[in-house]
């Protein structure tokens, strides 16, 4: 479906306040837009993994344009912007699918067409492709004496050397690309002045903020409205992608309107990719199962360039080492490091579920060298109090959840040799901020949030909170499309803070105008409400943490050829008030096949000279249906302090659910795990012993 839309008169209705439109295929997605004169883009990327440019002829390429790509940590330290991706590759490329031109045409076929024109001279090099090779290679960068691109020491050191029972391990978590259904994209439309931009995207207002850097534009003259965006995944946040400021530097400078889809093999390439995280863990216990301590190094998978996940991922990480669990002693070094592949990004969990798999495999290793129960063991390390660890996060009690979860599961009848447990605490993203705007008019209460839906249910629950707040039907209210020109502010979706901080926002909206009514009525009343005009806005911020614990467990089967079926996986979480069950049950549901996915098949797989081997859906591993297992999904509800009493919930999943399957699998052949996801080679191999 092709649509001509007036640039400038857009205010789009979320499809999902009516599902069979998605279902019959009428949603609005980007690439479902069209204008007259319209351009088409396509990026010419590097063949390599790294290689020297000798010389380039053709297309948009940095001799024209290329600044420095703005991060969610800026790029103004003085020196440090050698080390930030631009938007075009200039002197050399640093990963395979690097851009280094961008052609365009008037249909996407003469824009490939056109990019056949342009020629790239290139002097191949030694691409350093893992963790250890960054370790003990020369510099990736003129002026730097290692490949380390960013280290700390996080908690306070200590020694142990008598402790009685010393466990050391290392884990790993290959790099797994968000690979959403639908992949990224944009319109920019630059006129008169005024730069106007369509895109699939989590995070409008935050995503704004870099490309007015990027570009040093008036953000008061930049517009982001979302399409229709099928699913993101951490990809299509607050990141400055090289392919959004070519297409609006295209468009300004031709007057077009400029488009730009990623095909499924260019996001497999330049789309930045999660985990990629190896744990070096040591811990100390006494002989009654007692966790004295622990320490180590975490190592972040940093790509070809500093900036935004790739620097904050480790401390993150780190932070959140302790899990569960009350352990007074704890020091880690967390690092990042340069290699030749796309920069790190967030994938849902973003942290978390490496931070959970490191600490709750070492938990597994405690019970299995003190042939306790693992169960056994997390309750007498869970918390009984409130507790804040040596590495920084503040947790509540946790002894009484593990054991309400054990029993939930019914784990004492069903433990046997093919079944895995594990718990986990969720850290949502609470800083920065959220926002929301309350206009109602004609009777009708139209609804902006600064955190953009992606197919959460936002309209779901919007509807239901007003409804108690504003004592009005769901029927007339309406959750418009993310624009930062309706709303300014607003951090975006993820970090499973949609509900807590934006829903928040909006409950704090609404007592605004349940004040201005009260001041003008002498009380509330819904007709006063719907018989008047208000345009309100709200941001709200947060300060503390609203932490909150989960828990899953797994049963697995595995076949003669070493084939492993997920049977069943059981899942527990606080969300502090279920105000969307059905929504809850389904985001559970998909964040537990991710889970499932990254155990059995996903990754990115590289060779040795910085090649992609894994250029399409099947190569990456993604599930199929078959791979699907029952879903046993349960809720408590604990509430928040926030006014709904809303936790997070949408990582929780992808958390928990690894660390419980690779448990489960590891009973089943009688053999430690430590790699995700597990090859069936690796399987084969252990199960002939």
């Amino acid at each position: 479906m092709k649509i001509d839309l007036n640039i400038y008169k857009i205010s789009w209705v979320l499809n999902l306040d009516n599902p069979d439109v998605l279902v019959k295929g009428n949603g609005m997605f980007v690439d479902d837009i069209t204008f007259p004169e319209m351009l088409h883009m396509a990026v010419i990327r590097s063949p390599y993994g790294r290689a020297r440019i000798l010389s380039i002829s053709g297309g948009l390429n940095a001799a024209e344009f290329n600044p420095a790509l703005a991060t969610v940590l800026e790029t103004a330290g003085k020196g440090r912007e050698a080390y930030i991706q631009h938007v075009f590759a200039n002197g050399s490329v640093n990963y395979y699918g690097e851009p280094v031109a961008a052609v365009f045409g008037n249909s996407i076929y003469e824009a490939l067409d056109n990019s056949e024109k342009v020629r790239v001279e290139y002097d191949p090099m030694k691409a350093i492709v893992s963790i250890d090779d960054a370790l003990i290679r020369e510099p990736l960068y003129p002026g730097l004496n290692n490949n380390i691109m960013v280290e700390n020491y996080v908690g306070q050191n200590f020694e142990m050397l008598d402790a009685p029972v010393m466990i050391k391990d290392t884990f790993f978590n290959d790099r797994i690309s968000p690979n959403p259904i639908e992949t990224r994209g944009l319109i920019a439309s630059y006129k008169s002045g005024l730069l106007d931009i369509w895109m699939s995207v989590q995070a409008a207002s935050s995503l704004k903020i870099d490309i007015c850097k990027t570009l040093d534009l008036d953000p008061d003259k930049v517009r982001i409205i979302q399409a229709d965006t099928g699913g993101g995944f951490g990809s299509k946040g607050g990141i400055m992608y090289p392919e959004y400021a070519m297409a609006i530097y295209a468009s300004m400078k031709s007057g077009k309107p400029v488009k730009w889809i990623e095909t499924r093999e260019e996001h497999l390439k330049a789309t930045c990719q999660g985990r990629g995280v190896r744990g070096e863990m040591t811990l100390y216990a006494n002989e009654n199962g007692r966790v004295l301590g622990i320490k180590g190094t975490v190592t972040v998978d940093g790509g070809a360039y500093a900036g935004g996940m790739a620097e904050f991922a480790p401390a993150h990480i780190v932070r959140q080492l302790t899990g569960v669990y009350q352990i007074e002693n704890a020091y880690f070094r967390a690092v990042s490091v340069y290699t030749n592949k796309v920069p790190h990004g967030p994938y849902r969990g973003a942290g978390m579920p490496e931070a959970s798999f490191f600490i709750e495999r070492m938990m597994d290793r405690l019970a299995d060298k003190l042939n306790m129960d693992p169960i056994e063991i997390r309750l007498i390390n869970a918390t009984k109090t409130e507790f804040r660890s040596p590495l920084g996060m503040e947790i509540g009690p946790s002894a009484r959840f593990v054991a309400e979860a054990a029993k939930e599961f019914d784990y004492d009848r069903l433990r046997n040799t093919s079944t895995g447990f594990s718990c986990f605490v969720l850290v949502p993203q609470t800083d920065f901020g959220e926002s929301a705007r309350i206009k109602i008019e004609n009777g009708k209460v139209n609804v902006w949030l600064g955190s953009n839906t992606h197919g959460q249910r936002h309209e779901v629950v919007v509807k239901r909170l007003l409804r108690e707040e504003l004592e009005v039907s769901e029927d007339i209210i309406t959750l418009l499309r993310g624009d930062t020109s309706k709303i300014r502010d607003g951090f975006g979706s993820g970090g499973s803070r949609s509900i807590m901080m934006g829903g928040t926002a909006l409950i704090f909206a609404a007592r605004k105008i349940k004040d201005q009514i009260r001041k003008t009525s002498g009380k509330y009343s819904s007709d006063v409400l719907l018989s008047s005009n208000f345009d309100v806005s709200y941001n709200y911020s947060h300060e503390g943490e609203i932490n909150s614990f989960g828990a899953n467990f797994a049963k697995v089967s595995i076949d003669e050829s070493g084939g492993i079926k997920v049977e069943e996986v059981k899942s527990y979480y606080d969300v502090g008030r279920l105000i969307d069950p059905e929504g809850a049950k389904a985001q559970v549901m998909g964040g537990v096949l991710q889970g499932i996915g990254q155990v059995l098949s996903e990754r990115i797989i590289y060779d040795e000279n910085g090649q992609l081997l894994t250029s399409g859906i099947a190569e990456a591993g993604l599930l199929r249906a078959d791979n699907t297992p029952r879903f046993v999904v349960n809720f408590v509800e604990n509430p928040s302090c926030l006014p709904h009493g809303a936790k997070g919930l949408g990582e929780s999943p992808a958390i928990g659910t690894p660390t419980a399957v690779v448990r489960a699998i590891e009973n089943a052949i009688n053999d430690k795990i430590s790699n995700t996801p597990i090859s069936l080679k690796q399987i084969r191999k252990l199960k002939s012993g």
